[in-house]
């Protein structure tokens, strides 16, 4: 059997990957998130339930993946995009805020859904946790080779930041367990992001100096 290209392969996983957090977010918009299985997501996508487990361990992570697909990594993107000579820690803080708060129609649905189910809160959440491995490598390029540790601190630290910004925006309501754990956005997520964000300035300033001649 002949094996496909590497791309091919990669270019057939991405496909997967975006029919089913398609499916899972279809299905949950129009059944409710605690009406959907991870085998009607897997036959509305076209796959084996199997196969779902390989891109996703649940079904709230295939529903929240509507809001938080590849976000990670267009943050890192938009980062290195930023001139060589920019402020380090202002290029995070925008991409961080842009790629957070531009969202379309699909990921508004989705998030509408966040805000009722507790157990996709908590996955959301956890998305938080992926920008550190790309935001690393990045950093990394900018504050020199000699700083690959403080690279991985400092994105650690932004991963955390927008977590902790991400948990004030989405609060629970006053009685949570009554209400059937709703949440309620409190506030602007722009200006959560950035005071959340704000205390990291200095860390990324030193490392940034310690680059220039």
């Amino acid at each position: 059997m002949t094996t496909p290209p590497s791309g091919l392969r990669e270019r057939k996983k991405q496909a997967t990957r975006e029919a089913l957090r398609e499916a899972a977010l279809r299905l949950a918009v129009e059944r409710g998130p605690d009406q959907v299985r991870v085998e009607d997501i897997a036959a509305a996508a076209g796959v084996s339930p199997r196969t779902y487990n390989n891109y996703f361990a649940s079904r709230e992570q295939a529903i929240v993946s509507a809001v938080t697909a590849d976000r990670e990594a267009r943050i890192a993107a938009a980062v290195a995009a930023r001139p060589a000579g920019a402020r380090l820690a202002d290029a995070v803080t925008e991409a961080v805020v842009e790629q957070y708060t531009n969202t379309g129609e699909r990921a508004h649905e989705a998030l509408l859904l966040i805000t009722t189910q507790t157990a996709l809160r908590d996955a959301f959440l956890d998305t938080a946790a992926g920008i550190e491995l790309p935001l690393t490598v990045v950093i990394a390029e900018r504050v020199g080779d000699a700083g690959a540790h403080t690279a991985r601190v400092l994105a650690a630290s932004v991963a955390a930041a927008v977590r902790i910004a991400l948990e004030g925006w989405l609060r629970p309501a006053g009685n949570a367990e009554a209400a059937g754990g709703l949440v309620v956005p409190s506030g602007s997520l722009t200006d959560q992001l950035r005071t959340a964000l704000a205390p990291l300035a200095p860390a990324f300033d030193a490392a940034q100096q310690h680059t220039q001649p």
